[in-house]
């Protein structure tokens, strides 16, 4: 058995059971992996997909289990490199950051650019995607760290540290009827077309109760995992927008924002990480640059933490920053 094909195996899954996209993305050849693949099911004696013709249909219930344990002892595989690079290339390495539109256009660019001064060394990639993409991305140890704004019932089972609160605001033409009222209530808002955030992603969850304990049924006409895309089909008249008030800034003129905090309760961003990270020393100042309470000390002391319940005890007491 070889990490080598340890690693076919899991990438197939990855994507979706296509083994000429898994070659692509190992820079390999297909028939090499399909090679590898079939040893490795003869060395343990069962198939670990399923076939049909040349083709894989689906993942045997051996296979299911086979690729979890592969995927953890990947994840060992790169623990083991990153503990060797800590002491030889301290300030060198790679940072792969899972998040949404959001906060990779309104909450990064600050911390990367100081997070980039003080390790330039430091290659940093930042993905972006819905939740399920982000716990995905995770999971499979495409990324180090996801910062999750919403769903995080999907996390139960990786570290979550709170990092602040936000919340949502209103955002209409100024010639709206809604610029016009001192005071939005929930029923005033459920006259008109809304725009927001895709379903199953930020605050849609949120959204339904406000109104549903209303007893009203929204008039969503279009939704975007980006608060810009969000913004641009205000701008053409097609409803009123509903965002992070983070990503209404100065350069948005001519959107009138209304705070949405009495209609909608508030929302908290984490920084997510599987138990088995290593994390490097820049990985922990990272998580530090984007929360200043999340110290290396707290950091260390979550990842012994036996669940995100332990987790949550030791942040009790700390008011968090609301942005």
């Amino acid at each position: 058995m070889k990490i080598q094909q340890l690693r076919y195996i899991v990438e197939i899954v990855n994507q979706n059971l296509n083994v000429t996209e898994a070659a692509n993305a190992l820079y390999t050849s297909q028939p090499g992996i399909s090679k590898q693949v079939r040893l490795l099911e003869d060395e343990l004696g069962l198939e670990i997909f399923e076939r049909n013709g040349k083709h894989i249909k689906t993942v045997t219930p051996a296979g299911k289990k086979i690729v979890a344990i592969a995927r953890e002892l990947l994840v060992k595989t790169q623990a083991i490199k990153a503990v060797a690079n800590e002491f030889t290339q301290p300030n060198h390495g790679v940072l792969r950051i899972a998040t949404s539109n959001t906060q990779a256009r309104y909450m990064l660019p600050a911390v990367i650019e100081r997070f980039s001064k003080q390790y330039p060394n430091v290659s940093l990639h930042v993905h972006q995607g819905s939740p399920n993409q982000l716990y995905d991305a995770l999971l499979s140890s495409e990324v180090d760290l996801a910062i999750t704004t919403e769903a995080q019932y999907l996390f139960d089972d990786v570290v979550l540290l709170p990092c602040y609160m936000w919340n949502r605001s209103i955002i209409v033409k100024a010639d709206h009827p809604l610029a016009k009222l001192s005071h939005v209530t929930i029923e005033d808002l459920g006259k008109y077309p809304l725009i927001t955030y895709t379903f199953g992603f930020t605050g849609v969850s949120d959204l339904d109760q406000a109104f549903n304990s209303a007893g009203i049924l929204p008039n969503i006409v279009f939704t975007a995992t980006d608060a810009d895309v969000i913004k641009t089909y205000v701008r053409l008249g097609l409803g009123v927008g509903i965002i992070a008030s983070m990503a209404h800034t100065d350069a948005d003129t001519d959107l009138i924002r209304i705070d949405a905090s009495h209609l909608f309760k508030s929302s908290m961003t984490q920084i997510a990480f599987k138990h088995s990270t290593f994390l490097r020393n820049y990985m922990y100042d990272f998580i530090n640059y984007f929360s200043p309470h999340l110290t290396r000390a707290k950091v260390e002391k979550a990842e012994w933490a036996r669940d995100n319940t332990a987790v949550q005890k030791l942040f009790e007491g700390i008011d968090l920053e609301v942005r």
